[in-house]
């Protein structure tokens, strides 16, 4: 039976549209999560957010109605650093799905083999204060310097403490990927303040790579705001992904954490990729050649 969860949200489109744009043979979803079932892989108990079930079923179904050939999942924040849910999406994908986990920083080297073995390939550090209640730093870097060969770290931050973490970044000893871009205010455009910390911490190391995703977060509608269709984020992001062409992922974001006040349409999130990678060029790396690289590479 079911356990009871009072205000469980809805944060994803029921009914998204079929997008115009034909992602190429291969295609990654290179950010997306799974929310439970709740019955077999319940929230955590510190969950900022409780969702509505959004499983590995739904998960794929949306994968083909896009036209995307795998995923990569991302452990969301309401299950805490119990990965379960992660794992089994990844064991239920036949090989199309690998992963990144959230993980308690003494975490044994055994229980990150058996997640290396279980299609993990990364672990996440989450510095938002309104999902997070703790990110201790040094315990970061401690576990940073345990993964399993080939694994990198994925940090998630807002624009405004970019500056403080660089410290921490700089001494991270693994490849880095950057969620999101570090959610850059995309009202600045491309040559704000936002872009161009942002451009400087790309420049300061070679081995990171940056998601150019969420359109919808980054360009909500709001003063100064378009929404979609995400005017402001298409003039920011296009000149990053040609600057960087090597170094780009994409993903939805589904199923939309903590969206549930302004539900994207998936079909105009994939056509927002022809705008920032114009090119058949831009757009294999954007979802073919660099997810490969990060998450298929053995």
């Amino acid at each position: 039976m079911e356990p009871f969860l009072p205000d469980r949200i809805v944060s994803w489109h029921a009914n998204p549209s079929k997008p115009r744009f034909v992602p190429p043979p291969g295609a990654v979803d290179a950010h997306c999560h799974v929310f439970g079932p709740a019955a077999e892989f319940p929230f955590s108990a510190r969950a900022k957010y409780l969702p509505e079930d959004a499983g590995p079923d739904m998960l794929f179904a949306l994968r083909d109605h896009l036209g995307f050939s795998r995923n990569v999942v991302v452990q969301a924040s309401c299950h805490g650093t119990e990965n379960s849910a992660t794992l089994n999406a990844i064991a239920k994908s036949n090989g199309k799905a690998r992963g990144v986990a959230m993980v308690d920083p003494s975490i044994s080297a055994e229980e990150l083999q058996a997640l290396h073995a279980g299609g993990i390939r990364g672990i996440r550090f989450n510095f938002l204060k309104r999902l997070v209640d703790n990110a201790p730093k040094d315990k970061f870097l401690e576990v940073a310097g345990r993964l399993p060969a080939g694994w990198h770290v994925v940090i998630y931050f807002e624009a405004d403490i970019l500056e403080e973490l660089r410290p921490f970044l700089d001494a991270i000893p693994v490849p880095l990927v950057i969620d999101h871009m570090g959610r850059p205010d995309m009202t600045q455009g491309p040559d704000g303040p936002d872009m161009r910390a942002f451009r400087a911490l790309l420049d300061s190391r070679s081995d990171i790579d940056f998601k150019a995703t969420c359109p919808d977060r980054l360009d909500a509608i709001k003063v100064g705001g378009l929404g979609d269709p995400w005017d402001n984020f298409a003039r920011s992001v296009a000149p990053l992904v040609a600057d960087y062409p090597d170094r780009c992922i994409w993903g939805t974001d589904w199923p939309h954490p903590n969206m549930q006040d302004e539900i994207p349409d998936d079909g105009h999130i994939v056509d927002m990729i022809p705008r920032v990678a114009p090119t058949a060029e831009l757009q294999h790396k954007l979802l073919v050649a660099n997810p490969e690289r990060l998450y298929w590479s053995d």
